[in-house]
């Protein structure tokens, strides 16, 4: 059975029979995780392994492991502090900054590797223009040129672990003051403005290979009257035409408040899909979630299989073994040494 392009959430620490069923569903191709499924290591890897054994090939098992307001899995992980902080570093010291963030994204990916989790949508590229409290310290900085620097290590970290990088939220959502999840954010600049600022750390990621985009649900008039997760201007003209991505494409919860004007679920995701996105989030709402996939089926493409394929984690280390190592044991004491206020307890869903 292939992949399907519908990414979905569970409601609890175990599988119920119920969802069990609705994961063999051929539209389904993956499970994103929330802090309401984690309780503890054993306790996750254990519902992870009930995930992978419901399918073949396995689903897809993602979640937002950023640091900061945005670490799902907290108890038992290291406590990863906002990539803001490497951005302050950079300032001083790039080199030392490049290195703590490749170390970062090695440590984070590598934890979540050892569980089975195949994807963290990480990392973030929009630009902290000091307006938007939602993205805020989850970007890395206000320079694009950084932001780029930065999370190329990041990724190169990633890599190095195992786990295929996800850049958000594109084309950039750091100069909108409103907040997708409860709003419909707007952002009037011309185009001219977005390439020569936001969409260069896209760009450079983009030459880097990065393995896939997650949309972001803003509307650019001056650029298209849609949100971009629903844009085949952004996604297929813009993104894939002219800027030459190739890999998979992801929407953005198609329950936040920004997707609610394209009309119900179900016309959600197919406006999605139809623009582009090669698999579309439906979280947190299980009628929504339900709407989509009994109504989706002629929308199936073969070639968004082959992209979301390639997102499997590629190296799976065993948690005790991965804890006693000498490289996750330097990485820990780097990210000690970069992180200089304690971080608080929030959780941005």
């Amino acid at each position: 059975m292939s992949l399907g392009p519908v990414m979905v959430d569970l409601q609890g620490l175990s599988m119920s029979a119920e969802e069990r069923e609705m994961l063999a569903h051929p539209m389904v191709g993956g499970v994103i995780l929330f802090s309401r499924n984690y309780q503890s290591v054993e306790q996750v890897r254990a519902l992870i392994e009930d995930i992978h054994q419901i399918r073949s090939p396995r689903l897809l098992v993602a979640v937002d492991q950023e640091g900061g307001r945005v670490q799902r899995f907290r108890d038992d992980f290291v406590r990863l502090p906002p990539v803001s902080r490497l951005g302050q570093l950079y300032q001083d010291n790039p080199k030392y900054a490049r290195r703590c963030s490749e170390a970062t994204g090695w440590l984070m990916a590598s934890e979540l590797l050892a569980l089975g989790v195949d994807i963290s949508f990480a990392p973030v590229l929009d630009l902290d223009y000091g307006v938007s409290t939602v993205i805020g310290d989850r970007a890395f900085h206000r320079s694009a040129e950084v932001v780029a620097d930065l999370a190329h290590s990041y990724m190169t970290g990633m890599r190095k672990a195992g786990m295929s990088a996800t850049g958000k939220h594109f084309p950039g959502h750091g100069a909108v003051q409103a907040d997708s999840h409860t709003d419909l954010p707007i952002d009037d600049r011309p185009f001219v403005d977005l390439v020569n600022d936001d969409l260069l750390s896209f760009e450079r990621m983009i030459h880097y290979d990065m393995a896939a985009m997650m949309m972001a649900h803003v509307i650019y008039p001056q650029v298209d009257d849609k949100p971009a997760s629903f844009s085949q201007v952004w996604i297929q003209d813009i993104l894939r035409n002219q800027m030459g991505f190739h890999g998979a494409v992801f929407s953005d919860d198609l329950s936040m408040v920004a997707a609610h004007s394209i009309g119900g679920y179900a016309e959600r995701a197919r406006q999605a899909m139809q623009a582009g996105c090669d698999m579309v989030l439906v979280c947190n709402n299980i009628e929504g979630r339900d709407e989509v996939l009994e109504n989706l089926a002629e929308l199936d493409n073969p070639v968004s299989h082959l992209r979301l394929v390639r997102m499997h984690g590629r190296h799976e280390t065993d948690w005790q073994q991965l804890h006693q190592s000498e490289e996750w044991k330097a990485a820990v004491e780097l990210i000690k040494e970069y992180d200089l206020e304690p971080l608080l307890d929030m959780d941005i869903e």
